[in-house]
């Protein structure tokens, strides 16, 4: 596994702001820690903001762009998927039938902007957020509105959009808190935000531990639907909805046996990846 070469930092419980942790999970090169307090998950000590963004666009380079493209049909659909169990096209349907402009979307960690052309085509008012080389594809060659750094120094004005997606990304932030302070200030009253993350409290994640493959170098807090839920309370939101899915990874098991895990998985709320539907106040 990888190894930071950079400056690393002891850094607080993102939730609670304790400085008391107990080990969790103790991976090749790196561990993570569970705070004593409130049971939150994260890397520590962790890079840096300035050595996370460098990774993603100068280390991975090329490279990273040449993946996403790969996969970029089998990872979109995952999104829609994850976005109907959300019942985004549901709840969100009521802005269409306001008077005045299309809704505003903005997509923060969009990737090559697959996601957020098909909602342009939708109807809606698409901005994207990705420190990547994936922004200069998307905005060369699908003409979107993608910026190239982090949400927090970007500036938009307040109340700026109507719904804020947000697939993959959290876990990867040293400060989950002030992107959540800063989503909350640039959505809309009544706008919602839609998280999809690993889950650590799922069936996979206890029963492969240090090996689940959410364990990662790259993923530096590893939320459970408790902890998010809570941390985004406490920034305001209101937490309506959460829904997981994934028993069992593809290649593990056969396929009937695959099916029922990622059945009961689904049914009773321990899927490998959730997504959380929270409303601003």
């Amino acid at each position: 596994m990888p190894v930071s070469s950079g400056k690393n930092s002891i850094v607080p419980c993102a939730l609670c702001a304790c400085a008391a942790f107990k080990p969790a999970l103790e991976c090749e090169g790196f561990s993570f820690v569970r705070c004593k307090k409130c049971g939150l998950v994260q890397r520590n000590p962790q890079p840096e903001k300035e050595e996370i963004i460098a990774r993603y666009s100068e280390t991975f380079g090329k490279d990273y762009l040449s993946y996403e493209l790969e996969n970029e049909a089998a990872f979109l659909k995952l999104q829609q998927l994850a976005l109907k169990d959300a019942k985004f096209d549901k709840v969100t349907a009521r802005f269409f039938s306001d008077a005045g402009t299309p809704p505003s979307v903005l997509d923060v960690g969009c990737a090559t902007g697959a996601l957020l052309a098909g909602l342009q085509t939708d109807g809606w008012r698409v901005t994207g957020v990705e420190i990547s080389p994936c922004a200069e594809y998307a905005r060369n060659e699908r003409r979107l509105d993608v910026r190239s750094v982090p949400l927090e120094e970007i500036n938009f004005p307040e109340n700026s959009f109507d719904a804020v997606l947000a697939s993959h990304l959290i876990e990867h932030l040293n400060n989950p808190e002030n992107f959540l302070e800063e989503v909350y200030r640039i959505c809309k009253k009544d706008g919602y935000i839609f998280i999809t993350t690993p889950n650590i409290s799922g069936f996979q994640a206890r029963l492969y531990g240090a090996k689940w493959r959410s364990a990662i170098f790259d993923h530096l807090y590893l939320f459970s639907k408790r902890t998010l839920t809570k941390l985004l309370k406490s920034k305001g939101f209101k937490v309506e909805s959460c829904r997981t899915w994934g028993g069992l990874a593809a290649g593990m098991a056969a396929k009937w046996l695959k099916r029922a895990a990622d059945f009961l998985a689904k049914r009773f709320g321990c899927g490998d990846v959730m997504i959380i539907r929270a409303r601003r106040g």
